[in-house]
Order: structure tokens, then sequence, then C-alpha cells
């Protein structure tokens, strides 16, 4: 490494010191200074990196609740450094380091890094034009967690690490990307109106989109959910689907429901089955072995019904004690409940546990395949209760609480199972006249129709082996969401969520998916999931309390103005494009979708008649994901959760970095209370409040302390199924080290 003179040393750090003074003059630059000289006084020779290193150290370690504004000095140097890093690497100044949009484009192509229709589908002209559009100053947006969190993961670096693009190219790189096949008289202003929503970090994509848009590998989508059929070509034809995915950076929800249970017959031999156990061994293996892209091992979640005969070993593969060898630790797990299991624990009745492939062969039908249509009624307790009685079926009958124990018990050691309230869920469905939903995603906030894709026919023909498959409904989920405190503080919502809407609507036609039933389901219902972040940020900016009324109610204005605008949207790109392909018969045809949720008012009416007139673009809409990566990115608080501590600390490989709440100050401090300091039955009613206006689901978290007694998670648990909520994710009690993230959905 080559050392300059402390004298030229010296003169830097005074021409950096001086940049921090000017920006921040409500900072005590006095006391950075002298710590910066004395550094320098102690080492008589400096490199420019170490004289970098250690000013961004001296900015980081003053980050606090009294002075939360040092996140930004810190992340000003860290761009200084990040300018030099990149100018360096493509020989530019770095007095100017975004100079040569084409250049980096042209290099980066020819690198094998970007995607070569950047070059063929953009003229010289064009790129020269949107260059001229990047804002350089919209890096001052950044904090310093933010922009670490963004240069060390999501920027473009050569493969030997040398990085080149900074963070306003990767935001037009996505944007040129995202409209690549839009009409060219209106493709530049959409580009310009999505750098403008991406720059100002009213928005996030998702991480996938977020890393890999305008690369020339990766897919653009964030989640998958399969449907496995009780089949073993099947079975392990959804593994080679989850390694396939998993190898490109998805997570997946898996459902093994019709799956029979340990014990069943096969093919009229009775007890030989080995249940789903095994199959979940095959599929931790998978979730370790096919890393994503070698960054972290695979995300898979698994899903089983509460009437499921394994359903007790399942509550325990996470458990750290017991047999090993029913013990798959790197999967997550979620519970499928029915209303009239839920019913059962609140009376304290008896529940009944079945094998799918005995109820299937003895009664004609399969129990998972029916939900009740009204609470309190409908076709899953009738079959239900067929089965029940029906003398020759077997069932294993067990109090209703003792399983909810089961998973309350799991839920405090692990923090799953996640909870699926299958008949909420089904209920709402929009799409209900094309097939029905078994459970959710990774992240419990996708609830999109599912089917079990089989095999139809297998012969040899012309010397090649030919296979023909029946494609079920392969879920995927492709998200972005809304910096709440931002976007409603400028007064951008509804144009960012235009805006917002059409990015995730062209994500579906750019993305290939490499399991084709995977690609044929995200045509036919064009699926999107626009989220949220920055909830707790936006009350503390409001002056509203977490626990609260107004807080709640709020909380349901905000959403109904959000759904209005999503719908609004995908409804003016029918207009444009064309309705999605199952449209016809859809709740959204129907006008159901609205009378279900209570829309009234000339403004709700008029919108309902163009959607049913014109149709609308996207099958399903809405979900909130957990985004805890993006919203650092954007300096925010993560999806709608309270936030965990007004000052923590962000661990990286050899040092820790100082988060602050979101615009502390003395005045927004009092309405940081603290996750584990609320009381979550008003988090739940502000869930449900949401929930009203959502169409798919949400990620959402119970922060519970670990000596919670048995009763009041119980009770939190019935709160939110009573409530409507279709899902809940993690159980965080303060017991728990690091619960891993869903990557994949940040968003």
């Amino acid at each position: 490494m080559k050392l300059i003179e402390t004298e030229k040393t010296s003169e830097l750090a005074r021409q950096l010191c001086g940049k921090l003074k000017l920006d921040f003059p409500e900072l005590d630059m006095d006391g950075f200074e002298e710590k910066v000289e004395g550094l320098l006084q102690v080492k008589k020779e400096f490199s420019v990196e170490q004289l970098y290193h250690q000013m961004i150290l001296s900015a980081v370690e003053r980050i606090s609740a009294e002075e939360p504004q040092w996140t930004y000095a810190a992340a000003c140097l860290y761009l200084e450094r990040l300018y030099r890093s990149s100018s360096q690497s493509r020989g530019l100044d770095p007095a100017n380091p975004y100079r040569s949009f084409f250049d980096l484009i042209q290099n980066l192509v020819q690198k094998k890094l970007y995607n070569p229709r950047l070059l063929a589908e953009y003229t010289l002209e064009e790129i020269q034009h949107l260059e001229s559009l990047l804002d350089p100053s919209k890096d001052k947006l950044f904090t310093y967690i933010g922009i670490v969190t963004l240069a060390e993961r999501y920027l473009t670096k050569s493969h030997e690490g040398r990085v080149y693009e900074l963070p306003q190219e990767r935001f037009m790189v996505i944007a040129m990307t995202l409209m690549m096949d839009e009409p060219k008289g209106q493709r530049l202003s959409l580009i310009k109106e999505a750098y403008w929503a991406l720059s100002n970090l009213y928005m996030t994509v998702a991480t996938p989109t977020l890393a890999n848009a305008g690369k020339s590998y990766g897919q653009l989508s964030s989640c998958f959910i399969d449907t496995v059929e009780d089949d073993l070509r099947c079975i392990f034809d959804s593994n080679t689907d989850v390694s396939t995915l998993s190898k490109n950076g998805g997570g997946l929800g898996i459902y093994l429901g019709k799956v029979r249970s340990r014990g069943s017959d096969i093919k009229g031999f009775k007890g030989v089955g080995s249940g789903v156990i095994p199959w979940m061994k095959q599929l931790n293996n998978t979730a370790v072995s096919v890393d994503q892209l070698g960054q972290r091992q695979g995300a898979i979640a698994v899903y089983l019904d509460v009437w499921h005969k394994d359903i007790h070993s399942f509550l325990d593969v996470r458990l750290n004690n017991g047999d090993e060898r029913q013990r798959t630790h790197d999967l997550f797990t979620g519970v499928c409940l029915p209303d009239l299991f839920m019913e059962a624990v609140e009376e304290r009745d008896e529940w009944h546990l079945f094998d799918p492939h005995e109820v299937r062969r003895v009664m004609g039908f399969s129990l998972e395949d029916f939900y009740d249509e009204e609470k309190g009624q409908g076709s899953f307790r009738e079959k239900y209760w067929q089965c029940v009685n029906h003398p020759e079926l077997s069932k294993k009958t067990v109090p209703a609480i003792d399983l909810f124990k089961r998973i309350m018990i799991s839920q405090l050691e692990t923090g799953t199972p996640f909870m699926f309230y299958r008949d909420t869920v089904n209920r709402q469905n929009a799409n209900a006249h094309k097939g029905m939903i078994y459970c959710s995603n990774l992240c419990t906030e996708i609830a999109q129709n599912m089917s079990p894709t089989y095999l139809e026919e297998e012969k040899i023909e012309d010397g090649k082996i030919i296979t023909s498959k029946h494609p079920g409904d392969y879920v995927v989920c492709n998200l972005a969401s809304l910096s709440l405190a931002k976007a409603v503080q400028h007064k951008v919502l509804s144009r960012t969520i235009k805006i917002a809407v059409r990015l995730l609507d062209n994500v579906i036609d750019l993305n290939n998916i490499p399991v084709l039933q995977a690609q044929l389901t995200n045509q036919r219902y064009r699926g999107i999931g626009l989220g949220t972040f920055g909830w707790h940020h936006l009350l503390a900016a409001k002056g509203l309390r977490w626990e609260s009324e107004e807080a709640a109610a709020y909380c349901d204005s905000l959403y109904e103005e959000i759904a209005y605008h999503t719908i609004e949207a995908s409804s003016d790109l029918a207009k444009e494009k064309g309705a999605y392909p199952y449209f016809k018969g859809s709740d959204w045809d129907t006008g159901n979708y609205f009378d279900k949720k209570g829309y009234k008012g000339p403004l709700w009416e008029q919108l309902k008649t163009e959607v049913s007139y014109t149709g609308i673009r996207n099958g399903y809409l809405m979900a909130v994901a957990p985004n805890s990566s993006t919203s650092l990115i954007a300096g925010s608080t993560a999806s709608i959760d309270p936030l965990f501590r007004q000052l923590y600390s962000e661990e990286k490989k050899d040092y820790k970095i100082p988060v602050t709440a979101p615009d502390l100050t003395a005045e927004t401090k009092w309405y940081y209370k603290t996750a584990y300091h609320l009381d979550q039955h008003w988090s739940i009613k502000q869930n449900s409040r949401r929930q009203t206006h959502i169409d798919q689901s949400i990620s959402f978290n119970l922060y519970v302390r670990n000596d919670i007694k048995a009763k009041d998670l119980l009770l939190l648990h019935l709160d939110a199924w009573k409530s409507g909520l279709k899902t809940t994710y993690y159980v965080r009690s303060t017991s728990d080290s690091v619960i891993e993230e869903c990557e994949s959905c940040h968003s």
C-alpha cells in the first residue's frame, strides 16, 4: 500500500473536516478534529485508506441518542471513500465520480456483470440523457448503516471485489431494467419517475430486485410457494424445484399437508408410511447444501395442518432436545389453523387428528381442500365432522389446548411455528374462483392460490425421454415497499404507489424463472405484493402513541388510502395493458372484493365500477413483508414493527455500528416506546385495522418476554385470530439470541 507524507494526509483530513463542518454545523466538530489530529500525530505515516477508515470510525463512535446526526456525518465520510474506490476502478476523477454512465454500462457488460440488453435496448443518447438525471446529492439521504448495507451487499463489484457502481447508478439501472419493455415514447419519462421514487428513498424494491436488476445473473422475485402432492415422484420433483430456486436466491414456503402421515398404508400395506419428517430432512439438507449465490444457505418454511397425524412430531423439529433423527433445525415451520380448531382451544374441547391419505381413500375427498365459507359454518367443519363420525376412518384424539401448548412451547424456544389462519385467508381470497390457498410463504405475507404439479406422462419418443407434467399454481412473490414516513410526510404517497405498481408488474414479464410452473403461475395471476415500512417512524413523527386508539384509527385510514391508490394504479395499468388472464369471475370482476371490505362512498363506487368494466392488471396486490435490510438502507423502521431499541448496534464482521431511531429528537423519543414494553394487544388491534385493507397478508411479529405466562400468550393468539389476522410471523421472546430473517422478502 502506497504511503503518503503526514503533511499531505493532514491536509486531506482538514479538507474532510471542513466539509463536515459546513454540512453539519450543529455537531461538535472540534472534538472530532482533535481526535483525528491526535491519531495523525501518534502514527507518522498514514495511507489515504487508513485515514478514511480512522475518520469513519471516529465519527461512528460518536453516534448516540443525544447526537444521532453523526450517522449522516459518518455516511458522508464513507461516501467520499466509496467515490474514491469507484473512481480508481473506473479511471475517473474522484471529484466527479458519477461521470461517464455509458462507459460504466459498457465496461460491466464486457465483464459479464451487466445484462447486454442494457446496451441493446438503450441508445448512447438515451443513456447520456439518463446520466444527466443522476443526482449525487441524494447520496446524502443515507445514514451510515444505510450506505454500508447498500455498498457491501448491493452495489455491483468486479469478480475480484472492486467496486464500480455507485448508489444513484444502482437506482438508475434498476429503473432502466424494470422499464426496459415500456413503449419507447414514454419509457424515458417512466424511468425518470422510477428513479425519482427510488433515489428519494420513497420506496424500496425487494432484495433480489435491488441486487440483481440489470445484472447478467440472478432473478428478481423474492419468494415462492409450492404444494407437494402425496406421490413419491412429486415429492422428489418438488425438492429439485426447491434447489433450483434456492440456488437463484429465492426463499420458499412448502405445503406438506397432502403427504400421508407416519404409519399410513402404501399400496395397501399397513403401517409402512414414514410420514412428513423424512421429507423435511431432505428439504433441510437442500437448504444447507444449495446455498443462495454463495451468500447464505437456503431459506425454507414448511407448513402442516393442525389436524394432520404428524403434527406433534412436526412441532418438535426445531427443538434443541430429543431425537436428532427427528430434527430439522435449518427449516422454519408454520401451522395451518382452521376456525374450528381455535374454537376447540377456546372451549377446551377435544381435537381429532387424521391421515390425509386415509381420508382420501375412505371418504373420497381431501379434508385440506375445504374451508369455512362463513364464520361459524361452512364446508370444512362439515367434512371434518364426517371424518370424525366415520366408523372406518382411524383418528387420534387429543385435547385441543394440549396441542396448542405444544405450539406455544416451540414458539418460545425457537420463534416458530408461524400461524396461518386458513379460513380467514380463503374467505378473503379474491381469486377463489380459480383455487385455494393452503399456506403462506417463508415470511407469512403472501396468500395466493396454490395447487400441486404432477407427472401426467413420461415416454420414449424418437430416442428421447418426453416428460409431460400438469402445472400447478406455484406461487411467486414480487415485492416492493413504500417508506411511510417519507412518502406520507412529503405528500407523495399516490405518486409513489403508481410507479411502484408499474415497476412490480414489469418484474413479472422480465423475470426468467427457472421453474416453469412458477413462470406460468406468475403470468396467470400477475400477483404483486406492495408493502410498507416505517410505521413506527411515521407515528413518532406525527406524535402518536403506539398504544392508542388514535394510532389504530390512523392505521385504518392510512391503509385504506394505500389500498385505494394501489387498486387504482393496477386498474389504470389494465386499461393500458390488459387485465390478468384469470380476472373473469374473480371478486375483482364481480365487485365482491369491495363489498367484503365494506368500501362505500363515491370514490370507491367509481373505482369498483371501473375495475369491473376494464379489469385489473394484478390478481393479488398488497402484502407487507419484513424488509429489515432495505428499511435500514432507507433510514427508517422495519415493516410495521415497533422499534426494538432507541439505540442499538448492527454487528458486522469485525465491528459494531450504532443505529438510532430515525429522526430521533427530544420530542420524538417519547413516541419510540420499544417492542418488549408495548402491550401486544394494541399491536394486534392496529394490525387488524391494517389487514382489512391488505388483500394478502402481513409479516406480523409478536414481541413477548421469555417469562410470559402460557395463558397470556394464548390470549394473544386468540386475539389475533378473532381480530381477523390472516397470519402471524415470529413469536420473538426476550430469550431469543438471533432470529434469522427472510432475506429474500426484504423489500
